[in-house]
């Protein structure tokens, strides 16, 4: 990557080091008992700034691209905090009971606030990729055409914003196919039957994780393009 992307392949493995930091701080301050939420959306604001201001060299952009990721955070935190109950999916599974064997359940937190933590991790990733990519070309259409009114910016913002989708979704799931073929497997040597699969703890919690990522990104679209428009004045000077 250094090799290759020389200054930016560097940020890249920066940003890396530097995220993997504010994760293991994330971890210990839940485990010695801060409110979950509170410490995952500190966490995930530094995560988001790291991603997006390290990875790309464009100011402008990167300020686009961060406050519409903060909308959509804010979106994804009222989602995932609304679903917690109904999908249940927090704790273990029975698949989980042989590794568990011997250890202490009792770490004094609430498995559900994890989840609903880890939930909020995993979509950071997608949604910080896919503001980047709108924001980057948007900003730069909005630079160079003066004229554009504003029905023109919404529509060029909703054509770029369509293929980010497009492969962002295939990103996803093949990601999350590939993460767990080999439990897949498992579930088919084991004669699951297709009801127990797809009401499955482990099945149901990372199939979840993948939708919610999903809205993330399909959120990410329309949330940078009304940044967009709201900073072009600025933009343009």
């Amino acid at each position: 990557m250094i090799w290759i992307g020389r200054s930016a392949g560097f940020r890249s493995f920066l940003s890396i080091g530097i995220n993997f930091l504010i994760l293991l701080l994330n971890i210990r301050l839940i485990a010695w008992g801060f409110p979950a939420l509170v410490v995952t959306l500190l966490s995930a604001l530094f995560i988001l700034a790291t991603t997006i201001f390290l990875g790309n060299s464009n100011d402008q952009s990167n300020e686009t691209a961060f406050y519409a990721t903060l909308l959509v955070l804010a979106v994804l935190t009222g989602l995932i905090v609304l679903l917690q109950g109904p999908l249940s999916v927090q704790g273990f599974g029975n698949e989980n009971t042989e590794d568990l064997e011997g250890m202490s359940l009792l770490v004094g937190i609430q498995f559900q606030q994890i989840m609903t933590s880890t939930m909020l991790i995993s979509t950071l990733g997608a949604i910080s990729e896919a503001a980047i990519a709108e924001a980057t070309g948007l900003t730069e259409l909005v630079k160079m055409g003066s004229d554009l009114t504003t029905a023109e910016i919404m529509k060029h913002g909703f054509s770029i914003g369509h293929e980010i989708i497009g492969t962002a979704l295939n990103t996803l799931f093949f990601g999350f196919f590939g993460g767990f073929l080999g439990l897949f497997i498992w579930y088919v040597k084991l004669n699951y039957h297709f009801a127990g699969f797809i009401n499955n703890k482990i099945f149901v919690s990372e199939i979840a994780m993948v939708l919610i990522s999903f809205i993330g990104v399909a959120l990410t679209v329309p949330l940078t393009v009304i940044v967009i428009r709201i900073r072009a004045k600025n933009l343009r000077e």
